[in-house]
């Protein structure tokens, strides 16, 4: 929502399997929110911290807010949760496909990335466990789709 944890750390992990995957050259990645709240500021520091554990440096992310042209620009955007999904599908109104990043993951059970902002520590890695999976669904389908069937 306010683009400070869950699609900062989603663009993190998704730009490492870009890099792991030699595709970062090919694929532009970014993140906003829905909320301008944040705009500005770099991710949640509990984020910065998590996903530095994991390898990741995502300071140099700052947050903004989802425009209609980022509609027109990207083939994807990702949201977070049902609430992102009807505020950026209203934005978009149909000129991206519009989907929850879960749907990139078919074994997880749950169709949502829970907010960490309110909770602890557990929950930075928990969107980072679900992210992970679902980015490398993601990739697939990019690959399917625009890269006829891989690099």
């Amino acid at each position: 929502m306010g683009n400070i944890c869950r699609s900062p750390i989603s663009q993190g992990v998704f730009e490492r399997v870009l890099r792991r995957e030699g595709l970062q050259d090919e694929v532009e990645v970014d993140s906003a929110g829905t909320g301008a709240w944040h705009v500005g500021s770099t991710p949640d520091e509990r984020a910065i911290e998590t996903a530095a554990a994991r390898g990741l440096d995502i300071s140099g992310q700052r947050a903004r807010t989802i425009s209609p042209e980022d509609c027109a620009c990207f083939d994807y955007v990702l949201t977070m949760d049902e609430d992102n999904f009807r505020s950026v599908s209203a934005t978009c109104g149909g000129s991206a496909v519009v989907r929850p990043f879960l749907d990139f993951d078919p074994d997880s059970p749950e169709r949502e990335v829970p907010d960490p902002y309110f909770g602890g520590p557990g929950g930075f890695e928990r969107v980072i466990d679900l992210v992970e999976a679902a980015s490398e669904g993601l990739v697939e389908a990019i690959r399917e789709r625009y890269l006829s069937g891989g690099v």
